[in-house]
């Protein structure tokens, strides 16, 4: 028996566990049916959704087809017992909340209870407020597992908060409007560009500004997870499912539910991986590895790649039904020769970033060190720039010789660098407002003059 969330008023609303846990999926094991019925309809307008289960064969049936949050399991059942049963569950992987309820308990067995993989543990009769005190904090004990385990992974990928899409060219102007125009929709974007354009940035803000920033960014680096790992990391997999699967796991496509999946380079998607997205795409369910559950996701999906998606459907390597899904929006970044004019901004902005982080002093970048950065072309992008300017803070000077090895700078021109003092300055102090996209306090602390001067300076130039 499957119970659907109710209709809530303004006052139900504000009874319930929170956003986050209506999207909870919650199985209640009694074979009391006034029992399951009541607590049914207590949980029912607060989680996603709720199901009801007699006996613990009934309950396997149901965990073998559905993916629950949270059990609500009586020790005392027909057949087999609801401790039994428990054990089972956890041999066989599962890694949700369980709480035990029964009318008759001792010390020793809520011991036992306890050791076969309980939660919490509650004695009938109970109050409302108990049932719904043990559901919130076995929620949200599951929530800050599932985000400590995405942090973690987020900080293994090294994701520096400090970089952004900064520059103030009109190629970056343009990047940035449509961005905003994408984020305020639900389509699937397509971000295209050359490798170190920033399209993990441009993904993560385009999600910051959409509807779903409050929910999770779930980057996935598909060229660096081996083909037969990749489908296991998306979609999960059940115990035994592959040698070294000693128990069940949810996939990315989980933990991304209600925000944002970002694939990485997703032409370097197997076949068998390609055909599983698009059903995701079609039907917003997932099937993990191995498993019978379909489990129902609700999450963006923005794609990134480096190679005309096109050429690769032509060529047979990707699916073209599959592309068309992805690219129903798709935006182009630009490559860095094509806005030089923002390269005193963001290496301003890296010294200004990376140098505390590496706990070394800041560099100073002359404007005639600035044209040799313009002369360049830059085939590995910002990103190239950045480990520039990461090595040079490291040496304590601007690291020229890593572009222009030997004695192979060109000649500059009058006009690559102003000679007019007012102009430099002009330059230099707007690059680095840029990096520290405005903030004048902390511009000022960084040129080393007060704020007052530095406002005094801008109302010139306006």
């Amino acid at each position: 028996m499957t119970l659907q969330p109710a209709a809530a008023t303004a006052t139900e609303h504000a009874d319930r566990l929170g956003e986050g846990w209506q999207r909870s999926a919650v199985l209640i094991v009694d074979d009391e049916e006034g029992m399951r019925n009541f607590l049914g309809k207590t949980l029912e307008r607060r989680c996603g959704q709720v199901m009801l289960a007699a006996s613990a064969e009934q309950a396997d049936a149901l965990v073998q087809a559905h993916r629950f949050d949270l059990v609500i399991l009586d020790i005392t059942l027909p057949g087999k017992s609801g401790v039994a049963w428990l054990r089972e569950l956890r041999e066989q992987g599962y890694a949700g909340e369980v709480i035990l309820i029964t009318a008759f308990a001792d010390l020793e067995t809520a011991i036992e209870a306890l050791r076969a993989g309980a939660s919490d543990f509650i004695l009938k009769p109970f109050r409302v407020s108990q049932i719904l005190n043990a559901v919130k904090h076995s929620l949200e004990r599951l929530h800050l597992r599932r985000e400590n385990w995405l942090l973690r992974r987020t900080l293994r990928q090294r994701v520096a908060a400090m970089d952004s899409l900064v520059g103030g060219s009109v190629a970056m102007q343009r990047l940035r409007a449509d961005l905003a125009r994408a984020a305020g929709v639900a389509s699937t974007v397509l971000l295209c560009g050359e490798s170190g354009t920033g399209k993990e940035l441009a993904a993560r803000a385009l999600h910051q500004q959409s509807p779903r920033s409050h929910a999770p960014f779930v980057p996935v680096a598909c060229a660096t997870v081996s083909p037969e790992h990749l489908e296991s990391e998306l979609f999960g997999h059940a115990k035994g499912t592959f040698p070294g699967a000693s128990r069940s796991r949810d996939g990315l496509l989980v933990h991304a539910q209600g925000g944002t999946l970002f694939l990485d380079e997703v032409a370097e998607l197997p076949p068998q991986v390609q055909a599983a997205l698009l059903r995701v795409l079609d039907d917003h369910c997932i099937r993990p590895m191995g498993g019978e559950q379909q489990i129902e996701v609700d999450v963006r999906i923005i794609a990134a790649t480096h190679r005309r998606l096109a050429d690769e459907v032509a060529a047979g390597r990707f699916r073209a039904d599959l592309y068309y899904r992805l690219q129903v929006v798709e935006i182009g970044l630009p490559p860095l020769r094509e806005h030089k004019g923002d390269i005193p901004g963001l290496v301003a902005h890296f010294v200004a970033g990376l140098a505390p982080r590496l706990g070394v002093a800041p560099i100073e970048v002359s404007d005639t060190e600035l044209s040799y950065l313009a002369q360049y072309d830059w085939p590995g992008n910002v990103r190239e720039l950045r480990n520039l300017i990461e090595r040079s803070l490291i040496l304590g000077e601007l690291n020229l010789s890593a572009l222009y090895p030997g004695d192979t700078r060109p000649a500059l021109d009058g006009s690559q660098a102003p000679t007019d003092l007012h102009e430099l300055e002009k330059r230099h102090i707007l690059a680095v407002l840029d990096s520290v996209t405005g903030d004048k306090s902390r511009a000022a602390q960084l040129l080393g003059i007060s704020r007052r001067t530095l406002e005094r300076r801008c109302a010139e130039w306006m």
